[in-house]
């Protein structure tokens, strides 16, 4: 039926052009943005999933540098027990040359100089041993903990250890000289008490350590596949929405000429007349 009132094939024509010109931004959105889900409105369960993921990334990397922090501050207080031990060893031989009673007074009071000034050098080092304001080794010192998840519902600790002339691992005090035989050989006793002591704190750091380090390459591996992870359900496939663009495109221009020829044919009753 040839009607002027009511153009079917120009109302099918510009369905279909609208469609395809909604399909065309959609995939223009794709290729501009690079994901096929952008908001909510692409895919609102996909979308939720990728939120969720995302804020987890976020607090892996809050808990790298929380773990970066603990384990700098452990490492400064493994190098300090480190000095110590080395500082503990020269005290050790000095100690048991001024312990020989056939030695001259001269020699001993130079010996107990050299030890006392050893023995200080462990009182700057323990009182200097301090990152971001936090020392593990001092007397009173603050245990450290470390992020482990991304909702901070799990921590690692690291044990404060007390490795000060007036704490429990040292067994020599502030006061031990080696003015004489006797203190110098109660001095080297002493000095092994605290050479073993010590070992047993720089292996309890240097596990914390080992634990910090291994937890920080784990959670590098975790948010790494949490990034591959949100790739996979909202990132574009540009070559194949570069494909659907050009295809798009001809449409397009197709359905724009099918709509002229649409709303030409009206034209055509007036044949009826002449």
């Amino acid at each position: 039926m040839a009607t002027i009132n009511t153009n079917a094939g120009a109302m099918v024509a510009l369905q279909n052009l609208n469609s395809t010109n909604k399909q065309l931004e959609q995939v223009q959105s794709r290729i501009n943005t690079g994901l096929a889900v952008a908001s909510a409105r692409d895919n609102g369960g996909v979308f939720a999933i990728a939120q969720t993921m995302r804020s987890d990334v976020r607090g892996y990397g809050a808990v790298k540098n929380s773990l970066d922090l603990a384990q700098s501050t452990t490492d400064v207080a493994l190098a300090a027990g480190e000095a110590i031990s080395d500082l503990l060893i020269e005290m050790k031989e000095k100690a048991l040359a001024a312990s020989d009673s056939s030695l001259d007074t001269a020699s001993r009071t130079a010996l107990n100089e050299d030890f006392k000034a050893l023995r200080d050098q462990i009182g700057t080092i323990v009182e200097n041993a301090e990152f971001n304001g936090t020392n593990l080794i001092e007397n009173g010192g603050s245990n450290i903990t470390a992020l482990a998840n991304a909702s901070g519902s799990n921590t690692i600790t690291i044990r404060a250890e007390d490795l000060s002339l007036t704490g429990t691992t040292l067994t020599i005090t502030a006061g031990t000289q080696i003015n004489t035989a006797a203190t110098a050989s109660a001095a080297a006793t002493a000095i092994d008490t605290s050479i073993s002591n010590l070992n047993s704190s720089l292996a309890r750091l240097g596990t914390g350590s080992k634990a910090l380090e291994i937890h920080k390459t784990f959670i590098g591996k975790l948010s790494d596949a949490l990034e591959k992870g949100i790739g996979n359900l909202v990132d574009a496939d540009l070559a194949k929405e570069s494909a659907r663009l050009q295809s798009l495109q001809v449409k397009q221009q197709l359905g724009v000429q099918a709509l002229s020829i649409a709303n030409q044919a009206p034209s055509s009753i007036l044949g009826y007349f002449r």
